[in-house]
């Protein structure tokens, strides 16, 4: 009991209450140390959240994670939320396009077989390319297979560049590779760095047959990110502290070792032997000391690029499945979320969708009115049914910081968790985790901050924080 006393008066602060946040101060908890995260806004979960809109529980935006992605269904699992999640049995995403009266319906999904095999039936069939373009995909899916993700040369050339010298032309690109890339790298091929596409398709389509595998969270996200986030911070004796802005932060150097202050809004000064800066790259470069890190790693630098979030309630059911990605058309992926945000009951028969569009940097500052005369012919298009159904409800979700630029060297730009100040570590998805900005991105930073903060003390941490399993 003594140790254990001892061990908690060391005083950890965690800026920031996204996943990053939540993981690194339940890591730091469970390691003994007396933890404060402080969040700005009135809620957690970072840019992964939900909200009221009358009776309808709205999510932000459509996060989804991959089976692959274990470090973020860890931390659900350690949340206590494992039930409020589903993954697809096996990959299986609808991919539609419409040209007049023609409609073509075609399926991205895998079988029971070893990779590459897994998805060979499924890009025989697909309607989308011609037999000449599917022979195109094998050949860059192989080239792709080849690349070795530590090369880092890869991070200085755009995936665009790399897939034309590869055999792909701008129907493969479009009607594939950027179908799924646009939504997992939120760039288009030529905008986004190798490195980071590479990393993408080789651990999510060629590494494991169920990697791919959808996952979507069951409820609204605030269900999982905030409330079961509070109910395990609490658990873990963190001080949780909501509308809690800092807007100072120094460190100075002591006999027992550097302590640093932060200033909040309010003015009032707290003071911590580690803190972890969780929050959005320009903010956490906004606190950093000048010298905090090497001058290649410039997060400021980094830039952002939107995601559009464009939903619409109709009086009936116009779609009869949970989602579908569109082709030749300025509509990217449509997700049912009638049964997530309540409108079955509050309205029954009525339908809810919403649509995920990336890359949108030309759409995101668009009027709602302008964005309601593009998207609702153009879902009437897709899918008949919308044609003569009356809109409820349409709004629209704009996240103009969603995630980090995946340019073409961006690897330089992202900075590891630890910084040239003892005891001050960073986390968030734009930091040095090799993936993109996605929530598993964010939850592994948390535990590189967590493990780097523990390591510098002399504790024994995992070597891998990716694995889904959490200490006993």
């Amino acid at each position: 009991m003594t140790g254990r006393a001892e061990a908690r008066e060391h005083r950890a602060v965690v800026v920031g209450g996204g996943l990053a946040g939540i993981t690194a101060a339940l890591r730091l908890a469970e390691a003994g140390r007396r933890v404060t995260l402080l969040e700005a806004r009135p809620r957690l979960g970072g840019l992964a959240f939900s909200f009221q809109r009358g009776e309808l529980a709205v999510d932000n935006g459509q996060h989804v994670f991959l089976r692959c992605c274990t470090a973020y269904r860890g931390l659900v699992e350690r949340l206590g939320a494992g039930g409020e999640v589903e993954i697809q049995p096996r990959l299986d995403v609808p991919v539609l396009s419409v040209h007049g009266a023609r409609r073509r319906l075609g399926r991205l999904r895998r079988a029971a077989l070893p990779v590459p095999l897994h998805l060979a039936a499924s890009l025989a069939t697909y309607p989308h390319l011609t037999a000449l373009d599917r022979l195109r995909v094998v050949r860059g899916a192989l080239a792709l297979q080849r690349l070795e993700l530590t090369d880092p040369a890869l991070d200085g050339r755009s995936f665009g560049s790399w897939l034309r010298a590869h055999g792909q032309n701008a129907r493969t690109i479009a009607a594939l590779w950027d179908l799924v890339g646009v939504a997992t790298l939120n760039a288009r091929a030529d905008q986004v760095s190798l490195a980071l596409a590479a990393m993408v398709f080789k651990t999510g389509l060629l590494s494991d047959p169920g990697a791919s595998d959808i996952g979507i969270a069951g409820v609204p996200l605030g269900t999982v990110h905030h409330d079961a986030a509070l109910r395990a911070l609490a658990a873990a004796d963190v001080e949780v502290r909501l509308r809690s802005k800092v807007v100072e932060l120094k460190s100075v150097p002591t006999e027992q070792g550097p302590q640093h202050a932060l200033r909040l809004e309010g003015g009032e000064l707290l003071t911590a032997d580690t803190v972890v800066l969780a929050g959005a790259q320009d903010a956490a470069a906004a606190l950093l000391p000048a010298d905090a890190l090497d001058e290649r790693h410039r997060p400021a630098e980094l830039g952002y690029a939107p995601i559009l979030n464009v939903h619409v309630v109709y009086d009936r059911t116009v779609l009869r499945r949970p989602f579908f990605a569109a082709l030749d058309s300025p509509v990217q992926w449509v997700f049912d979320r009638t049964a997530h945000s309540g409108l079955a009951r509050s309205r029954p028969g009525a339908q809810y969708l919403a649509l995920s569009q990336s890359a949108v940097q030309d759409e995101i500052d668009l009027p709602v009115a302008a964005l309601r005369e593009r998207y609702l012919p153009e879902l009437a298009r897709l899918l008949p049914a919308a044609a003569g159904a009356e809109v409820l409800d349409f709004f629209v979700t704009r996240e103009r910081t969603a995630t980090f630029d995946p340019a073409p060297g961006t690897a330089a730009l992202r900075p590891p968790a630890a910084t040239r100040v003892p005891g001050l570590l960073l986390a968030g998805s734009w930091t040095a985790t090799g993936w993109p900005a996605t929530m598993e991105s964010a939850v592994r930073s948390g535990h590189a901050a967590a493990d780097a903060a523990l390591a510098a003390a002399g504790a024994r941490v995992p070597v891998d924080r990716g694995d889904g399993r959490w200490p006993r």
